[in-house]
């Protein structure tokens, strides 16, 4: 509603008062498609941070699109009132990635879980992370394929017994966070899902972080791998005097912790890559094809 001068009939001019802005909730976020994922899963915890965290930033649900994979957590959009495009297998970056590039007025995530992004989409982390595009990874590790019914998967703990390691796993697992970091994301950090709150806080950080944000969740699957127990014993805040801007320490930190930290690794400002290209539209020249042609007659 405008709040600009009217004539009414008898050509009394009056001011309408402006219409007050609306405050969303959490709920607002949330789809009419209830969760199918199983009872306790993780990814409701994550799906409970990223609502309160846009309800926190106040963006319009317009404004903002979950782009994932396939998987479990990879479901997420169907349950959101947001904009959603669930793609092909592995595919959520360069998707979330060409969409930002289009429409960077848009608040973009890639969601997806560590079978997903750390398999047979791992090639495209180092790529986004070089290019600093603005968009929010939010990586749901629960350590094993739910979706397929529990194979083991990039980042399973060695020796761990699944359906496709029944002698137990060899493959020294992924460190998603130490990926990030050495992959030159600019926003690097790790939550966990039984905390949804902290969770939460940590998705504002990163959606108001211009770059790439990285965010790994441990997202433990109840059905198939249970680490709740081992998590809330091994989880930790990291010190308070935590230097965000020391890359050396993060790394140092990423390679050698007996706990599981929590919070913003590391952070640092860099040229963001929609934004520095689009500087190259003031070189554009106009294409005259025939004279390009001639070039090749």
């Amino acid at each position: 509603m405008s709040d600009h001068p009217r004539s009414t009939a008898g050509g009394t001019r009056t001011r309408v008062a402006p219409r007050p802005e609306v405050v969303r909730t959490a709920k607002d976020y949330k789809g009419e498609v209830k969760p199918v994922w199983c009872p306790g899963c993780g990814d409701f915890g994550v799906l409970s941070a990223v609502t309160k965290a846009l309800a926190a930033l106040q963006v319009k649900p317009y404004e903002v699109v979950i782009v994932s994979g396939i998987g479990c957590s990879s479901r997420m959009p169907y349950f959101m009132s947001t904009y959603g495009l669930h793609g092909v297998h592995g595919r959520a970056i360069p998707l979330a990635s060409g969409l930002k590039l289009s429409r960077p007025d848009l608040t973009v995530f890639a969601m997806g879980g560590d079978g997903d992004l750390m398999s047979i989409g791992a090639g495209h982390l180092p790529h986004v992370a070089a290019r600093n595009i603005d968009i929010t990874c939010v990586m749901m590790d629960n350590q094993v394929y739910g979706l397929t019914k529990g194979q083991g998967s990039p980042t399973s703990p060695m020796g761990h017994l699944s359906k496709s390691t029944p002698y137990g796993m060899i493959a020294k697992p992924a460190k998603p966070v130490l990926l990030a970091l050495t992959y030159g994301a600019t926003f690097v950090a790790r939550g966990y899902s039984a905390q949804p709150n902290e969770l939460s806080e940590l998705i504002v950080e990163a959606v108001q972080h211009k770059g790439f944000s990285f965010i790994q969740v441990q997202s433990p699957c109840t059905e198939f791998y249970n680490t709740y127990d081992q998590y809330d014993s091994l989880v930790t805040d990291l010190p308070e005097d935590w230097d965000r801007s020391d890359l050396r320490a993060a790394i140092d930190l990423a390679l050698t912790e007996d706990k599981v930290h929590l919070g913003v690794f590391f952070e640092e400002e860099r040229p963001v890559y929609e934004i520095e290209a689009r500087k190259f539209e003031e070189e554009v020249q106009p294409f005259d094809l025939t004279s390009y042609l001639r070039r090749f007659a």
